[in-house]
């Protein structure tokens, strides 16, 4: 296939940096699809406007959701484009592939599409970008027969998404694997067939960390936590402590002055009444500090990029819950945020925008919840309100 010249485009490739522009370019060399998606992407560099047109539904048998439509406003100059639509296909667990297994993916995307994938998209799917109306189904049935399903799209349940968690990492307080995919069976319906105001995401991180970002980008984030003292093996503290660590750096660090170094017995102690569980000390100190026995998840909600309102960061609605299979509590309050939102939200109103619309109070109240210190999202911070000490001690 000849190739043309680029050179917009070529620009993105200058640096240290991998570039999509490379990876077009490779697909270009055997599909005519990507090779076309490179000629109109310098034309819409040269012009400074896109040339993906809105409007146009399409989809396969059986699903609402899963399949974004997209076309070419120039069929005539770009037709190999002027059908390039993207297909969201529901990932595994942690991401978890064996590489039998992606090469029959990459063999029927080889024959149905562009060769083009974004692995992995911000919900979580793994994205095939660039096939035609005609191949759709066939390529859906396909992927079926190897035991792939589509994920979400528009106003549904979107494709979950977790970390890695106790499949390879000690740190992991719950099994984000495990109830990932138990909650992706449990919402089939909700997933492939949108029938709600916007999207609604699940991402589930085993431990304060967040390897997923479930905390900026979901609208009910599960982060692992624990709900007794952490675990300290002064032994190992004594040890770092020899080869040059600075424990008292150490303490200064821990955002609620939890930690307390005993000079004359040398001990790290913790207060477990102070401690955040923000797990610094123990990522800096992992042989000697450790998670707590008594398991499960604190919940957050209203975690969100920016569109109607800006971006949001979730707030913590459950301190604590217990994640054990077959997860019903964690379900029923699900469903019960849900059909809240559904009720009451507009159109493209996310749970977080519904929430500061209509009042936490009345949220809680909707989904039975009883108001606790730990969901206030902002402290209040007016200098011209102040209690007395008596007031403190009586509704404290």
């Amino acid at each position: 296939m000849d190739e043309k010249k680029t050179p917009l485009l070529e620009g993105l490739e200058a640096g240290a940096w991998p570039s999509f522009v490379t990876e077009i370019k490779k697909a270009a060399k055997t599909n005519p699809g990507a090779a076309a998606l490179l000629q109109m992407l310098e034309k819409s560099y040269e012009e400074k406007r896109g040339h993906w047109k809105h409007g146009g539904i399409v989809g396969v048998k059986g699903y609402g959701g899963g399949v974004v439509g997209r076309y070419c406003d120039i069929p005539e100059e770009f037709p190999d484009v002027k059908e390039f639509h993207t297909i969201r296909v529901n990932q595994p667990a942690g991401f978890f592939y064996t590489a039998d297994k992606l090469r029959e993916f990459a063999d029927v995307w080889d024959k149905y599409g562009s060769g083009l994938y974004n692995m992995h998209g911000s919900t979580g799917d793994a994205i095939l970008l660039g096939t035609t109306t005609e191949n759709l189904q066939p390529c859906v049935d396909e992927l079926s027969e190897i035991g792939f399903d589509l994920g979400g799209s528009g106003g549904a349940m979107r494709t979950l998404s977790s970390c890695v968690g106790q499949a390879r990492c000690e740190k992991a307080c719950i099994d984000s694997t495990g109830i990932m995919h138990d909650l992706t069976m449990y919402y089939q319906n909700e997933m492939h067939r949108p029938s709600w105001p916007y999207k609604f995401k699940i991402k589930i991180s085993a431990c304060a960390n967040d390897c997923c970002a479930a905390s900026a980008r979901s609208d009910l984030a599960v982060i692992g936590t624990w709900r007794d003292t952490l675990k300290i093996d002064n032994a190992a503290v004594r040890e770092y402590i020899a080869n040059g660590f600075n424990i008292e750096k150490l303490i200064r660090k821990c955002p609620t002055e939890a930690l307390e170094w005993d000079q004359e017995k040398q001990e790290l102690n913790v207060c477990g009444e102070e401690c955040t569980r923000c797990m610094h000390c123990i990522n800096v100190m992992p042989k000697a500090i450790s998670i707590g026995s008594e398991r499960g998840a604190t919940l957050l909600v209203g975690g969100k990029a920016p569109v109607v309102k800006g971006a949001m960061i979730g707030w913590v609605l459950v301190p604590f819950i217990k994640m054990e299979a077959p997860y019903t509590e964690f379900k029923d309050l699900v469903d019960k945020i849900i059909d809240w939102w559904a009720d009451h939200a507009k159109n493209r109103e996310r749970i977080s925008e519904l929430i500061e619309r209509m009042g936490l109070a009345n949220f809680l109240a909707a989904v039975g919840l009883k108001p606790l210190p730990q969901m206030v999202n902002a402290p209040r911070s007016n200098p011209y309100i102040s209690w007395s000490a008596e007031e403190v001690g009586k509704n404290g």
